[in-house]
């Protein structure tokens, strides 16, 4: 599904996929887990959120950062990861023009989108799936709209600590447990995508 591509982060070359709706209204950039751990472009959740922004009539690039699949390099230390998804924000930008930008990602993905999208200008909206606020409590929030969703049995984001993202957010922030749900979330692939499809289309979504 999607176009196959490919874009530079800085002398890096990455590979990617592009989904494209008949008419974008808005676009999308997809950041997957730990590359050290199996995580890519690939994984079913990054299918199931790309599978909501493309329903929500969003222009989908999701990549995999450096050293994963056909990407070159390696592992930038969550770093050079933040600087892929600078890079992909600023594809989307080219291939998208004046679209309204929602970035998004799953476990450390989620965490790369929360820290790149807080400094973002072009970034309207965050969406964050099981981001590991457990071993990052201080993890940047930024100030936009932001769906926070993980299972309420994730041990790398416990309800505790994403109760206290949801505080630090206030009127920005959406919560959403996916009850029974562990940070794999195998299985909870439709719960993810209707959770995503109410966040961007209640009022104000971008």
């Amino acid at each position: 599904m999607g176009e196959s591509t490919s874009f530079l982060s800085g002398a890096l070359r990455l590979e990617a996929r592009l989904d494209a709706p008949p008419a974008p209204t808005r676009a999308a950039v997809i950041c997957h887990p730990h590359p050290l751990y199996g995580g890519s472009m690939d994984n079913n959740v990054v299918e199931a959120l790309a599978a909501a922004c493309l329903a929500a009539d969003c222009l989908t690039l999701r990549f995999n950062f450096r050293g994963v699949g056909g990407s070159a390099g390696g592992y930038g230390d969550f770093t050079g990861e933040c600087d892929d998804a600078r890079a992909a924000l600023d594809v989307i930008a080219t291939r998208g023009g004046d679209l309204p930008v929602i970035l998004t990602g799953y476990s450390f993905g989620a965490l790369v989108a929360l820290t790149v999208g807080a400094e973002a200008s072009a970034v309207q909206r965050l969406i964050a799936v099981a981001p590991p606020l457990g071993m990052a409590p201080n993890a940047p929030l930024g100030s936009r709209p932001t769906l926070l969703l993980a299972g309420d049995s994730d041990s790398y984001c416990p309800p505790a600590a994403l109760a206290a993202a949801g505080a630090r957010l206030g009127p920005h922030g959406v919560l959403h447990a996916i009850g029974g749900g562990d940070h794999f979330l195998v299985g909870r692939e439709p719960e993810i995508e209707r959770a995503v499809a109410a966040f961007l289309a209640s009022p104000g979504a971008a």
